[in-house]
């Protein structure tokens, strides 16, 4: 698949907006580099930035097109690109993260393209990040939003710790998302060692009662649930499972704790 291809597959939303601006530098780069024309994934493509459309940034929230798998990806990479640059420096661990779980999630082909924009966003000093979050928050689902926020964690745990300064950013980019404190801290336990931590996973107090546990079990195994996503494709499937399968283990280990 030819990089233009790629680029206008699987996008719909995230061609307009600040999202579209920033992706618009970054593909401008990427020709620019192959400007002799031989390896020119765009030569007798046309332009892909004259195919916008599909969608328009302004609109309304009860009109939300369905996020596609490029969407989710475009916004992914931009957030990572954030995040990493949020403690004023680069760990190689943590781009190397980010390409794995693309190679893990699209195959070698697929996260080779995306890794390119990647590289040509994280050059981006001026990237908004209120401007960004709120254009996902407008056009993405909740369950995909959870989604993205466990993964910024996934990457700034890849060089071992989370930094404050990486912390203070998906607290951030969470708040402009819309995703609730609670949702928050339930992903943020999940990268953290704590006795704590099946309890906030879980989203309760340490004096709930067994049926209150399971109650909230039940309430976060669905909100977590892998087919919230499946809208998203197989490929992300696999990142909510991770969170699902956490929120089994929290409840498995108040079970035992419990004697319930």
């Amino acid at each position: 698949m030819s990089f233009s291809k790629w680029i206008g597959a699987s996008l719909g939303w995230s061609f307009g907006g600040p999202i579209g601006a920033i992706i618009g530098l970054a593909l401008g780069s990427i020709v620019d580099a192959m400007a002799d024309g031989k390896d020119n994934p765009f030569l007798g493509q046309g332009n892909p930035q004259q195919d916008r459309r599909r969608t328009t940034y302004r609109t309304q929230p009860h009109q939300r097109p369905q996020t596609q798998s490029g969407d989710f990806e475009v916004s992914l990479l931009i957030l990572a690109s954030i995040v990493i640059k949020a403690d004023g420096k680069q760990d190689q661990r943590e781009l190397d993260f980010v390409r794995q779980q693309f190679v893990n999630m699209y195959g070698k082909e697929r996260a080779n393209h995306a890794f390119t924009l990647f590289k040509n966003i994280n050059k981006q000093s001026n990237i908004s990040t209120r401007q960004v979050c709120l254009q996902i928050k407008q056009m993405m689902d909740h369950s995909s939003r959870l989604q993205l926020i466990h993964f910024l964690f996934g990457i700034a745990k890849a060089d071992g710790t989370v930094t404050s300064d990486e912390e203070r950013q998906i607290y951030t980019i969470a708040g402009y998302l819309g995703i609730s404190s609670r949702d928050y801290e339930s992903i943020k336990a999940m990268f953290y060692n704590s006795q704590e931590n099946a309890y906030k996973i879980l989203e309760i107090d340490k004096s709930a009662t067994n049926d209150e546990i399971k109650k909230a079990y039940r309430k976060m195994a669905k909100k977590y649930h892998p087919d919230k996503v499946i809208h998203l494709g197989k490929e992300h499937q696999k990142g909510a499972e991770e969170k699902f399968r956490q929120v089994q283990m929290a409840y498995e280990q108040l079970q035992k704790e419990q004697r319930f």
